[in-house]
């Protein structure tokens, strides 16, 4: 094809030209590359390789058991308090992992954003995939655990277990576009995520009840809390896992309603995020 034909074709188009996160969507064929790669290499060289997957989680939850429940006396108040309790772990450490991943995302793959174009948001993207696979097997061990105890599954739940991981993997995805791009020329950016991830598990109800906060802080600052993303999609979790079990136990009011605001909270996170990432990606190169 000559070089006046190539112009006037309508599927050319200009090298380094990027449409964001829908263009790293219409290649999927690299976004799978690179979710691969991540998964493979993840735990290469391990002895246990994926049981990690479920070793971290499980000593969280045994911490935080015996800290929280036995000593504190949280088991008391609460029949299934380890449901609670490891049902909000998990979604804590899909925010954590995600938010952790997708913050490094650009610096990670330097030698790949240096030599060759591709839209940038994959990498993000692929950093977002992996923490999720790598959180199915921590949610399996969970609804297996469920099954055993009685819970049964209604439509609400799986739109609501739908709901949670959509809110909180946007509002990651969002967070991890702003910092990754930041990081790239101030590494800084990984000091304020690790501030943040100090305080995700005390931010949210996995430690504690929403009554907690309800009962001591201002009407203002618990609605607040309650629209945090990440505090609505634990309690979308408590809501499909551990109220079936407990369906007499107090919950707060407008949980969907929250949800909603909360996704609604994470959409604009993710459009100042694309927006930051968009502004910055010329200098990746330059920076790196």
């Amino acid at each position: 094809m000559s070089y006046q034909a190539a112009l006037t074709d309508p599927e050319y188009r200009t090298p380094g030209k990027n449409l964001g996160l829908w263009d790293a969507l219409r290649h999927r064929y690299l976004l799978t590359l690179l979710l691969k790669k991540g998964i493979t290499t993840r735990y290469y060289g391990s002895a246990l390789g994926w049981i990690w997957s479920y070793v971290r989680p499980a000593a969280q939850f045994l911490m935080y058991f015996v800290v929280i429940g036995v000593i504190f006396g949280m088991t008391r108040g609460m029949e299934y308090f380890p449901i609670y309790l490891f049902s909000g772990i998990i979604v804590v450490n899909l925010f954590s992992e995600s938010l952790r991943n997708t913050t490094s995302a650009i610096t990670d793959n330097a030698s790949l954003v240096k030599k060759i174009y591709l839209p940038r948001e994959l990498f993000p993207l692929s950093a977002i995939g992996g923490s999720f696979v790598h959180f199915l097997p921590q949610l399996a061990v969970l609804f297996v655990i469920v099954l055993f105890l009685g819970w049964t599954v209604t439509w609400m739940q799986v739109v609501a277990l739908i709901l949670a991981l959509v809110t909180v993997l946007t509002f990651c995805l969002g967070l991890g576009l702003f910092f990754g791009a930041i990081n790239v020329a101030y590494r800084d950016s990984r000091n304020v995520v690790d501030l943040i991830l100090m305080f995700a598990t005390w931010a949210s109800p996995v430690l504690y009840t929403w009554e907690k906060v309800y009962d001591h802080a201002p009407n203002w600052l618990f609605q607040i809390y309650m629209s945090n993303p990440v505090t609505a999609a634990v309690e979308l979790i408590h809501s499909v896992f551990w109220l079936p079990l407990e369906p007499n136990s107090p919950r707060p009011e407008h949980v969907m309603l929250n949800a909603l605001i909360a996704l609604v909270i994470a959409l604009i996170t993710l459009l100042i995020g694309q927006l930051t990432f968009r502004k910055m990606e010329g200098n990746f190169a330059q920076h790196l």
